[in-house]
């Protein structure tokens, strides 16, 4: 599936619309470019889901969770993660196998302890400046 984001006053339809289609998934890998618009994707999505949180890129934490009237969302940044150890050592696994909903960015920098069940979700900057949002068919099927 795809969804088209032509300007940032199209990316809380575009945010509701993912969330429409998440079905049970609870992980989610984001992948793109740097400046493709993950963590403000991402934002919108929280901002949809009731996050009251300010969202922010989790850079230097790795992760952050954000407080929901129903769960903790987790959001991870692995950009600066140099050795698979370091995210052992933040206990990954307490988190992806929470039940809880897991946004990850640069998922490709960790891909190994990816569970098998995670939805890949590709943000690609188009020529004109607009986002074009594909994701795998694994999250339409749940």
């Amino acid at each position: 599936m795809e969804i088209q984001i032509n300007s940032l006053n199209d990316i809380q339809q575009a945010a509701r619309e993912f969330i429409n289609h998440m079905g049970s998934r609870r992980i989610f890998a984001f992948y793109g470019s740097m400046g493709a618009g993950k963590t403000t994707f991402i934002r919108a999505l929280c901002e949809e889901l009731g996050v009251e949180d300010v969202v922010a890129s989790p850079t230097f934490a790795i992760v952050n969770e954000y407080s929901t009237p129903s769960s903790p969302i987790y959001h991870f940044d692995f950009y600066r993660i140099k050795r698979l150890e370091e995210v052992y050592d933040m206990g990954y696994e307490d988190y992806f196998y929470s039940g809880s909903l897991c946004f990850i960015e640069w998922p490709e920098l960790i891909e190994e302890l990816l569970p098998a069940e995670a939805v890949r979700v590709n943000i690609t900057e188009q020529p004109d400046g607009s986002r074009l949002i594909s994701f795998t068919s694994a999250l339409q099927s749940s």
